[in-house]
């Protein structure tokens, strides 16, 4: 009765994971240390899968653990890199476990970018191999007892967490093996079969009736649910594995039944309870019974018959001499209590006792990405207070420029260069001068032009592969059933209009830029040239000597130099704000072990405002230190322009001046928007270059999988009938069958012979014949309209019954003694058509055979008028005399 189901493994495609996953880790990770293992790790990972899946695996231990280990491994990487159709894309390819193929479709597969549906299948296997092993176990002992068991509650466990999971894993409809029908029926049969060594191990350790009796009813119920999950669905049975297990269903169904209902009158023979003993005996007499007429071919129930018929047959002797109990219906028995050892094992990984995560240092994408928007949030945190303190800073110098301030303080001589213009000029030379900004200039538009060639021929890819997918949607409709490329697309087209955008906003400011620099390019090339040159080429005035000891110079100077003082105070706080930094890593590892998820936005701004918090205070305090400080510049210059004497020469040397400071400006703030706009542009042409990868990556994994989905179609199609079934008319039936059946003294078309000669029965009515008239063959009509005449026979009528058909002529028949020749094909001829002897040829000309000579039985007359022997009828081809062998020659 030790008859266990096992399932089959399922077997998967090779595929490269070093390849796709070393490049995830080389654009995403600095080289160095880090990377390194993170590769090694990779090519340890491939290793895995290929000891896992790429080989036969021993129904061992062993096996078992490399498998779960794979799984485990799996569980582990799998929030560590994006694996999905639009991103890190990996198509795994398994077959359906059960389907056997055939010779023209193969077997049914189904290959996905998803490492859900890997997973599904791995685990597909552990709970194939983990029954595969059970079954393997030697049940007699106490060890192999406990280990079938074991696999078995494990692979019923497998089977459960595939039937919840599998739906949401893959997003699409599965193949029939993982189905969750399919699933969910193996998962009741290893969970019965679970419970049926627990009755096993019972009955080993010789426990009481009782419990034993329990656990046999629960087997038994176990059986009969699995047998309705098999037979109740409507796509297993087509499936030869389940018409297998069927029957085996149901004898063990029985099986158990019978042994609760033996366990069971032992009890109530204990109790006294001789009727209820024989009643319980009867049924499970009859339940073996059963199990022997209909599946004895699957379950031997010999020795559990003979042990309940000789129970049976004593419990009736004594009943009948002694007790004289009345025994009751089967129906009027007391259920049979229930026991449940049996539990599906909970898959919560890890599951291999000797598993390490091969990639325990990196951290999960979930992490990485909360990560990344923290970074961007830091940036606009930073760039917010740096651009409010530089946007203070430029007011302020363009105030000072308005006001001809310092240059208006040291110019009280009006025939020399002011101090300040001065240092600025060698500021704007020592810079490069206007060469330097004019490079610039000229490389923004190369710079851009690329990162557009780049975005669109990355763009071109999608749009050429959404295309194609599009039209062979339109051409095999519902059977193309993969995502549509259009909406796999929509992150990646989100990302290029966005960076779309943000060129088109580079460009504008561009151009910005170049107007400015084109408005200010005098005054920038003035300001380039020697001390002599600048000097001549600014007005002198009136001198002013009379303001250089008064106390609003003082006044302005002291403000001046406050101001200052707050520019510098600017330059230390945008240091400290660019290098601050925090490492929100171990935050967001905690927030998610402890919740499963992640709040990204109220930890990082919690963490931003605790971290920049005082540094926007001290930006404040110098904005509102530079107002108060404006304020005063502004009132003490207007008191200085009173005192000092106008003409229209001061008025140009002011106004010259004031362009000579605002073209020193206007050179620093352009020189440091085209540096950040070529670090712009070269920033952003390592980012598209990802992004030109990403979408080459998507669009070869897609090809890929539209290969193999094309594939799989043409199988299918070849598998498909070529029309439907359909019924001939009654007129074409009924001419059919007239034409079949024989008419009078006619007889039924021939096959081919098997052999050069058939021989014949005489009918005894058949006289023999003594004399013949032999007729010459006809000439050779053309074919296949063919009819030809053999000899006939005078000696008197012919009955009717041995007549032959009117333009047929039997064939000849040879001795019964001929030796056999080798098997021809057989196939039917023609009505009315009888076949020639194989050495017969109507058509002398061309396709000649051997002539056979005929030999006549002893006491037979040969054919009348026949020719003597070894010479050929007149008018046939002649041929060799020599006799020819039956067998063709070699």
């Amino acid at each position: 009765m030790a008859t266990f189901i096992s399932v089959p493994l399922k077997k998967s495609s090779e595929v490269d994971l070093v390849k796709p996953l070393s490049k995830f880790v080389t654009m995403n990770y600095p080289a160095g240390e880090e990377q390194t293992e993170y590769i090694r790790a990779l090519e340890e990972l491939n290793k895995l899968r290929k000891n896992a899946l790429g080989r036969p695996l021993d129904k061992h231990d062993s096996s078992l653990e490399i498998l779960l280990r794979y799984f485990d491994q799996l569980s582990a990487v799998e929030p560590k890199f994006p694996f999905s159709e639009n991103q890190l894309c990996l198509t795994f390819t398994w077959k359906d476990a059960f389907d056997r193929g055939s010779l023209f479709g193969g077997s049914v597969k189904l290959a996905l970018a998803s490492l859900g549906y890997e997973k599904t299948c791995v685990l597909f296997n552990a709970a194939a191999l983990a029954s595969q092993i059970a079954s393997e176990q030697n049940l007699d002992s106490d060890e192999g007892l406990r280990a079938a068991a074991k696999y078995y509650q494990l692979a019923s466990g497998a089977l459960l967490h595939i039937k919840d999971t599998v739906l949401s894993a893959l997003n699409r409809e599965p193949t029939m093996d993982i189905s969750p029908e399919t699933v969910g029926a193996l998962h009741h049969i290893m969970l019965a079969q679970a419970q049926e060594v627990f009755f096993l191990k019972a009955t080993s350790d010789k426990m009481k009736d009782a419990i034993i009796a329990k656990l046999a009813n629960q087997a038994a119920d176990f059986y009969g649910d699995a047998f309705k999950q098999c037979q109740y669905k409507e796509n297993l049975p087509k499936y030869f594995y389940f018409q297998e297990v069927l029957p085996v269903l149901a004898a063990k169904h029985c099986i158990m039944q019978a042994n609760a209902e033996l366990h069971q009158s032992i009890l109530a023979k204990q109790n006294k309870h001789f009727g209820e003993e024989i009643a319980r005996l009867q049924h499970a007499a009859e339940l073996v019974k059963t199990v022997a007429s209909r599946y004895d071919e699957y379950v031997s129930v010999k020795d559990l018959s003979d042990k309940i018929n000789r129970a049976l047959a004593n419990a009736k002797k004594d009943n009948d001499f002694i007790y004289h109990d009345r025994v009751p219906e089967v129906k009027d028995l007391a259920n049979i209590g229930k026991a449940a050892l049996a539990k599906a094992t909970a898959i919560s990984p890890p599951l291999s006792q000797k598993f390490t995560d091969l990639f325990e240092k990196m951290v999960p994408m979930a992490v990485q990405q909360a990560m990344g928007v923290y970074n961007q949030r830091k940036a606009e945190t930073v760039n917010r207070l740096v651009g409010t303190m530089r946007e203070a800073t430029n007011l302020c110098n363009g105030v000072l420029a308005s006001l001809n301030l310092p240059a208006a303080l040291e110019d009280l001589s009006g025939d020399t260069i002011p101090q300040s213009i001065a240092e600025k000029s060698r500021a704007v030379v020592s810079k490069g001068g206007l060469q330097s900004i004019e490079q610039l200039i000229r490389d923004l538009p190369d710079l851009m032009t690329r990162n557009r060639e780049i975005l669109d021929e990355s763009l071109k890819m999608l749009d050429d592969e959404e295309t194609t997918d599009n039209e062979l949607r339109s051409k095999f409709n519902q059977r193309w059933n993969r995502t549509p490329s259009g909406d796999l697309y929509k992150p990646l087209r989100t990302e290029g209009a966005t960076f779309r955008s943000k060129l088109d906003v580079a460009t504008h400011a561009d151009g910005v830029v170049r107007e400015r620099f084109n408005t200010n390019c005098d005054m920038i090339t003035l300001l380039c040239k020697s001390e002599g040159e600048l000097n001549a080429a600014i007005p002198s005035a009136n001198p002013a000597k009379t303001l250089q000891g008064s106390e609003v110079v003082n006044v302005l100077r002291s403000l001046l130099t406050q101001l200052d003082e707050v520019k510098r105070e600017r330059e230390g706080l945008e240091g400290e704000i660019k290098a601050a930094t925090f490492d929100m890593t171990a935050n967001f590892l905690a927030a998610m072990e402890q919740d499963r998820s992640i709040n990204e936005e109220a930890l990082s701004l919690s963490q931003l405002d605790q971290q920049y918090g005082q540094y926007n205070q001290k930006v404040q305090a110098t904005l509102r230190t530079q107002e108060e400080l404006l304020g005063k510049v502004q009132t003490a210059h207007q008191e200085f322009s009173g005192l000092k004497q106008s003409n229209s020469e001061a008025n140009s040397r002011e106004e010259v001046l004031k362009k000579l400071a605002s073209a020193h400006d206007s050179y620093v703030e352009i020189t440091n928007n085209l540096s950040e706009g070529t670090k712009f542009y070269n920033s952003l042409t390592e980012i598209l270059l990802k992004f030109q990868n990403k979408c080459s990556d998507i669009v070869f994994a897609r090809k890929t999988e539209r290969d193999e989905l094309l594939k799989e179609l043409q199988q299918s199609i070849a598998r498909e009938p070529s029309a439907p079934s359909f019924n001939a008319p009654a007129y074409q039936s009924n001419l059919a069958a007239s034409a079949a059946a024989p008419g009078p003294g006619a007889a039924n078309p021939t096959p081919a012979p098997r052999t050069v000669f058939q021989a014949q029965q005489q009918t005894p009515q058949q006289p023999q014949p003594t004399q013949a008239k032999v007729q010459q063959p006809p000439a050779r009509p053309p074919p296949p309209s063919f009819t030809p005449q053999g000899p006939t026979f005078n000696t008197g009528p012919v009955p009717p019954a041995a007549a032959a058909p009117p333009g047929g002529n039997p064939p000849p028949m040879a001795p019964p003694g001929q030796a056999q020749g080798p098997p021809y094909p057989s196939y039917q001829g023609y009505p009315g058509y009888y076949q020639m002897p194989m050495n017969y040829n109507p058509y002398p000309m061309g396709y000649s055979m051997p002539y056979m000579p005929y030999q006549a039985q002893p006491g037979q007359p040969g054919y009348p008028g026949a020719p003597p022997a070894g010479q050929p009828y007149p008018g046939y081809p002649q041929q060799p005399p020599q006799q020819q062998p039956y067998y063709p020659q070699q």
